[in-house]
């Protein structure tokens, strides 16, 4: 018992941190550098995987401040240097719990528990894949899960989407201003997306639907070139050539760890619940004072980099704030 309460005593660090950030994509990275430049010395608890979504795309052209685009992973490592130079300390950590119901607040990550005054939840959300291992290696290099981002790449091309919901024919509608032709690609011959939607959908004559199949397969080595389409009701398979493939059967909050910490809505992702204006009120705040949310782990809505961003600065800004009101 003695030997097991030195172990966790040893892989405690000792000192209290200003702000803990967990999650590194730009809303994480954003809230890294506001909170460093206002000398609050953050810790961000990255990840293995640091660095969000972006990592795994190509060209980013929509990000302001880049005419000639940036690489997603580039504009990541710009994001990390930017924030190290002003003192982040950035470790590349798994977090494996959190205890938000006593201050200081505890995070553990690879077996080491870090403590905290204020914490900045910024861990995004993942893009619900088909997970094909031909589907894997060809993210970024024409499929992708954002038509706002990507659908310049597309002009003149044909491409399929895959869902049945209103995102599915809002990322074809986008689509249609740069492609050539469209796909809608469901897996069932009814459609949860709503009646406007669909209407508007059905009404361009540069969208087209393929019902009850289903994407089994993507041709492909460097790009992709085309994908095989599996009726479910029939078995057939047929194959379909194609430029660009767009998944859009929705995004899962990366929140389970935090399931019985804070509160979440019923897509699991985490309630932000702003207090209002004026002394004493925050915004950016969660269902525990002290804990801030930043970015795509509350917004469903946007889920653009620069309203990432914008949401991190937020957040440090108020987390700031806050630490202020308890005399830091």
């Amino acid at each position: 018992m003695v030997s097991l309460l030195y172990n966790v005593l040893r892989k405690m660090k000792k000192e209290i941190y200003n702000v803990v950030i967990i999650g590194s994509g730009p809303a994480g990275l954003t809230a890294a550098l506001y909170t460093a430049r206002a000398n609050l010395s953050p810790l961000v608890l990255a990840g293995i995987k640091w660095g969000g979504q972006l990592m795994l795309t190509t060209e980013v052209e929509n990000y302001p401040g880049f005419p000639e685009g940036i690489l997603g992973p580039d504009l990541m490592a710009n994001f990390r240097q930017q924030a190290e130079k002003f003192g982040a300390e950035i470790l590349n950590a798994d977090i494996e719990s959190v205890d938000f119901k006593k201050r200081p607040f505890s995070i553990t990550a690879d077996g080491n528990v870090y403590r905290s005054k204020s914490v900045i939840i910024a861990t995004g959300a993942k893009t619900n894949w088909l997970n094909l291992p031909s589907e894997q290696k060809l993210i970024g290099r024409g499929i992708s899960s954002c038509a706002p981002c990507d659908a310049w790449f597309f002009k003149d091309k044909k491409v399929i989407v895959i869902g049945g919901g209103d995102s599915a024919m809002e990322e074809a509608l986008t689509l249609t201003k740069f492609a050539s032709h469209v796909t809608i690609i469901h897996r069932r011959d009814e459609f949860r997306a709503s009646k406007i939607m669909l209407d508007r959908a059905r009404a361009n004559k540069k969208v087209s639907f393929i019902i009850d199949s289903q994407v089994v397969d993507v041709i492909g080595k460097e790009k992709v070139e085309g994908v095989k389409i599996k009726n479910i009701k029939d078995g057939k398979v047929k194959e379909m050539p194609i430029d660009g493939m767009f998944l859009a059967i929705g995004h899962s909050p990366m929140t389970p760890i935090f399931k019985d910490q804070l509160e979440l809505d019923e897509k699991g992702y985490v309630k932000r619940i702003g207090q209002g204006d004026g002394p004493g009120k925050f915004q950016m705040t969660t269902s525990v004072e002290g804990v801030f949310a930043a970015g795509d782990v509350h917004d469903y809505h946007y889920r653009q980099a620069v309203t990432a961003a914008g949401y991190g600065c937020s957040a440090a800004l108020e987390a700031e704030k806050w630490l202020e009101n308890q005399g830091k």
